[in-house]
């Protein structure tokens, strides 16, 4: 490593040593040529002039002048390959400096000089020391002109500041491999003009035709400010001309500016998903946060890792994450560590079924705040294993909420999802039981007890998308359930970001419900990500459908019949009015299913069809809800719960 490091500093300072040379001489000959066409290019005149004998102590000032005052304004740490106006002024700026002192000393030293030559000399510096720093410039964009033919033509889509820069990058660096040869842009100023040397041929209408004109083999997305139906429009052009497609980042990952060519990355699926960027208070969600002890239950998880993540930048007293997972735990803490030293974190090992390793971590520390994300989550392996579900979810939730209401909790937010809405599998089904739970315990505690409720995250562990990813590079086929299945789609960061806006407006029992956007097709989303690909669906990659697996259905659906919508204050985020259940016959069925035997599936789903009468078994039909209103034996019996 130090070998290299010291070959590079030998190449810095071989290079600056030959750009100091080159100013010297510059310098020489321009105190030269500066007395020379004072003299009007008459080299007799010149040499017969009373001037001519402080030539040479002219020329020797204006070379021990040049090199500090270039060197004062960085002039040899640029790169000239990026020389730019910016250089340029600098060059003038640190000429004018050089050209002053040098006048000054032939002034001490009584060498006078006609009046008119520094004047002359300082404009020839800035000519030729911008000459030879632009004739770089030059020289490398030439040479990448002869080495085009192993460069792909390329479409650039944006004719912004962003498209720009990666233009500029792709004309003069010497890693690029390819050439742009058109410019797409929606701007009617725009059109005709040239960026760089290449012509702004017209907007998107103009991306199929021009794709053919200029055999274009790949076509780059530079509109980072875009909105995912902006980008969604122009892909489903660009589709159509068998292209390859890249993208540059959004601009929320180009927050400070930086745009490079190794930025430009491949279409994601994730671009034309989910919604534009989320606006959120973070001055609500930093007034419950910052200063409080927050605890994330299933913290290694997908979701809950991100809770942690962005509750560790509102600066808590202290963030506890509890997993069962100790390596995702774990690499978890490293990140943390890393990127929040200052964070008091501590890292916990342990499984929400186990009540005594649950009470004892909320009596150590008395969590203000808990994020309640561990779950089982798979709908087909909770079918398999339905007492899993009910044991983790149900009774892991249980025992979180019971020890965040003896132990003080100010607030304590489920993570529910929108298959609890009229579930058709035992993992929705114990979710909604989840959402009860929290709603009976919030009427018994000074705890405020809330759920958020949402649809799929993108990226998410065993989510569809890293399926059909990997699917499509062994070739296929890609497996879709149904084509008419729909799902909601999110990215991680902003339904985070809206579970901690949601429980900002928490007063206690409310069911959030958030806004997922336009629903999509699992069908158009695995031949989108075909497409993306290069591949053409049912061409290159076969797609097949393979049926609904058990538990699964078409849609989901983010409310209860009769739960209604109430707006909040974010419009991405309602509250679904809550529906009554007897609270005593509730708990009365949970201490049955706590009891039931694991041998008896069949029963077990009865009893959830029992306490979750909107649980539709396809095999039995479906029973009333009960209607009892005896809400003061169900605070009773939560009573007796807090004393054991």
């Amino acid at each position: 490593m130090k070998s290299v490091i010291n070959s590079m500093n030998k190449q810095k300072l071989i290079r600056v040593i030959a750009l100091a040379v080159c100013d010297i001489i510059i310098a020489w000959i321009a105190a030269f040529l500066a007395l020379y066409i004072r003299f009007e290019l008459d080299a007799d005149v010149m040499l017969k002039s009373g001037f001519y004998g402080n030539l040479l102590k002219a020329q020797i000032i204006a070379a021990i002048c040049i090199v500090p005052s270039f060197a004062v304004f960085n002039l040899y740490n640029s790169l000239w390959e990026f020389a730019s106006i910016s250089e340029l002024v600098r060059i003038a700026v640190a000429s004018l400096v050089a050209t002053v002192v040098m006048e000054f000393a032939l002034l001490m030293l009584g060498a006078h000089m006609p009046r008119s030559f520094p004047i002359i000399y300082v404009m020839l510096i800035i000519m030729l020391c911008g000459l030879l720093r632009f004739a770089y410039r030059g020289i490398r964009r030439f040479r990448a002109g002869m080495n085009g033919k192993g460069q792909k033509r390329t479409m650039l889509i944006g004719g912004g500041q962003a498209g720009a820069m990666v233009l500029r990058e792709f004309s003069y660096s010497a890693h690029s491999k390819n050439k742009v040869v058109c410019i797409i842009d929606d701007d009617h100023a725009k059109r005709g003009t040239y960026i760089y040397g290449v012509k702004v041929v017209g907007g998107k209408e103009a991306i199929i035709d021009a794709a053919e004109k200029y055999k274009v083999e790949e076509i780059i997305i530079a509109i980072p400010s875009a909105s995912r139906r902006q980008k969604l429009d122009i892909l489903e052009i660009c589709h159509e001309t068998g292209c390859s497609l890249r993208t540059l980042p959004g601009i929320y990952q180009l927050a400070n500016g930086d745009v490079s060519i190794q930025k430009i990355r491949e279409v994601d699926i994730e671009d034309l998903l989910g919604r534009d960027i989320v606006k959120i208070n973070l001055d609500e969600v930093a007034g419950y946060i910052t200063g409080k002890t927050v605890l994330v239950t299933g913290g290694g998880g997908s979701i809950g890792s991100e809770l942690c993540r962005q509750a560790a930048q509102q600066k808590p007293k202290r963030l506890i994450i509890f997993d069962i997972y100790e390596n995702n735990a774990y690499d978890l803490q490293m990140e943390l560590k890393r990127n929040h030293p200052e964070l008091e974190l501590t890292v916990l090992i342990g499984s929400v079924r186990d009540y005594k390793r649950v009470f004892n971590i909320f009596e150590k520390y008395k969590p203000d705040l808990v994020c309640h994300a561990a779950a089982h989550k798979h709908v087909p392996l909770m079918e398999d294993s339905p007492f899993e579900a009910i044991k983790n979810n149900v009774f892991g939730t249980y025992n979180v909420a019971k020890a965040a209401a003896l132990n003080g909790t100010g607030r304590f937010i489920l993570i529910s999802t929108d298959k609890a809405v009229n579930p058709t599998n035992v993992m929705g089904a114990s979710k909604r039981i989840c959402e009860m739970i929290v709603q009976m315990w919030n009427e018994c505690s000074d705890t405020e007890y809330v759920a958020v409720r949402f649809g799929n995250v993108l990226g998410s562990a065993g989510s569809v998308i890293p399926l059909f990813r990997r699917q499509i590079k062994e070739g296929g086929p890609v497996t879709v359930t149904d084509k008419n299945v729909i799902r909601y789609f999110m990215t991680i960061p902003e339904a985070v970001q809206l579970i901690f806006q949601a429980g900002a407006y928490a007063k206690g029992g409310e069911i959030f419900v958030l806004d997922m956007g336009e629903p999509v097709r699992i069908d158009d989303l695995a031949r989108n990500m075909i497409r993306l690909s290069g591949l053409e669906p049912d061409v290159d990659i076969p797609v097949v459908y393979t049926g609904l697996r058990p538990g699964e259905k078409l849609y989901e659906e983010l409310l209860l019949s009769g739960e209604g919508m109430q707006k909040t204050d974010n419009d991405l985020i309602y509250i679904g009015h809550e529906i009554d259940f007897d609270r005593t016959d509730f708990a009365v069925n949970l201490e049955a299913l706590r009891d039931m035997d694991e041998k008896d599936e069949e029963a077990l789903r009865d009893k959830i069809a029992e306490i979750v009468p909107t649980y539709h078994r396809v095999d039995r039909p479906q029973k009333k809800q009960s209607t009892g209103e005896n809400k003061k034996e169900g605070v009773a019996w939560a009573d007796m719960e807090l004393t054991r």
